[in-house]
């Protein structure tokens, strides 16, 4: 027989829910039936991005567009795409 779910705690800011469910303490399935749980789709979501500035050397900037150009991409999506995949290796490598 299952336990009764415990009732999900009022929280006074999103922060604190964060923390709430960051800790290690608390196990989600103590809290939802994860059985009765549907995959959802959002398809228009978009990701939220941040702006920042980095520090190129010149001919290292200039050898990213001229890559950029032969794959007709823009350079700084041409980064992003080398960036995800740089740590989406490193974070297989880890893992293993």
């Amino acid at each position: 027989m299952k336990k009764p779910l415990k009732p999900i705690p009022k929280f006074k800011s999103e922060a604190e829910e964060r923390a709430f469910w960051e800790s290690k303490s608390n196990d989600t399935t103590e809290y939802f039936d994860w059985s009765k749980a549907k995959f959802v789709e959002f398809p228009n979501l978009q990701p939220s991005t941040k702006t920042i500035s980095l520090r190129l050397p010149q001919n290292l900037l200039d050898r990213i567009r001229v890559q950029a150009n032969r794959l007709d991409v823009p350079y700084q999506s041409l980064m992003k795409v080398w960036l995800a995949k740089k740590v989406a290796e490193a974070s297989s490598r880890r893992v293993e």
